[in-house]
């Protein structure tokens, strides 16, 4: 791991154009304001990236811009999760000759495999990876999850570095922090509980709202105000997931004039309309649009 992976971190959208393309003077405009807002790090093809819609030659893409823009001052991670562990593994092995400083991988949805299968799902992908790899527990998204003590085990595995923790269950992170060895990076994955999460002993946040919000939160984590910032961002919470996500933010950040559009890939469909208003009143009263 060249470069420690903490604080807050992106879990980049991808901008598409009207014809449906990846919109390249979208995405680095959306770049540069990241990277005007301190964050501390960017996830390529993520879930909020659209990971399912995207080739592997638009990943590449996606990579290289994010790379050449930060400059080597932040981490770049890489989503390569799939449901398939050969696919996983084969996706990670050429990935990882990219030189990506960690790869994120989700448990596998769907076909929800036991805590076993997860092991060797998650064994297997690491020895094919040469870049490391962190976990990525949201089973909301994937209905199996990862257990405490399977973290654990998966934790001694020289190249599982840590994970991203999504549930927004502080118990479990009290589990898992019994479990795991000093070092074990531990960064939430669930924007309306990061503040607490990292008050308890985490190292950061995989973020949605740090598109919008990625400077603020970076402070009240470092100043550990965790009522102050709940209370402030409640609203903004509820609505970058009033439908699935990255519908509302998508709409949001061509709202701010980052995104020339707000549109997304089939399945997934623009915000609906009854939400424009509400969600536009939000953020101007935070003073971003």
């Amino acid at each position: 791991m060249k470069k420690r992976i903490e604080g807050v971190i992106t879990a980049l959208a991808t901008p598409f154009n009207k014809s449906g393309d990846v919109c390249k003077k979208s995405f680095k405009r959306l770049l540069k304001s990241q990277l005007d807002a301190g964050v501390d790090g960017l996830v390529v093809n993520g879930t909020t990236g659209e990971s399912p819609t995207l080739d592997i030659d638009e990943v590449k893409m996606l990579f290289a811009m994010a790379k050449a823009e930060a400059g080597g001052t932040i981490p770049i991670i890489v989503g390569t999760g799939l449901n398939s562990t050969a696919k996983t593994a084969e996706l990670s092995q050429k990935v990882s000759g990219w030189k990506p400083d960690a790869l994120l991988v989700v448990v596998p949805y769907y076909n929800k495999p036991p805590q076993r299968g997860l092991v060797s799902h998650f064994t297997t992908v690491a020895k094919a990876s040469k870049a490391p790899i962190l976990l990525y527990n949201v089973p909301g998204r994937t209905v199996a999850g990862l257990e405490a003590a399977t973290i654990g085990e998966l934790a001694k595995n020289k190249n599982i570095i840590g994970i991203k923790e999504a549930t927004g269950n502080m118990e479990l992170l009290a589990q898992i922090q019994k479990r795991v060895p000093k070092g074990f990076l531990l960064l939430s994955g669930d924007d309306g509980t990061c503040v607490d999460f990292c008050t308890r002993g985490g190292h950061g946040v995989i973020s949605v709202s740090s598109h919008i919000i990625g400077r603020e939160m970076k402070e009240h984590i470092q100043k550990q105000t965790v009522s102050q910032y709940a209370a402030r961002y409640a609203d903004l919470m509820k609505h970058l997931y009033i439908e699935a996500n990255p519908i509302p933010l998508k709409a949001a950040l061509n709202w701010m004039g980052l995104f020339s559009s707000p549109g997304l890939r089939l399945p997934l469909v623009a915000l609906d309309q009854r939400f424009h208003a509400d969600f536009k009143k939000c953020l101007s009263a935070l003073g971003k649009i």
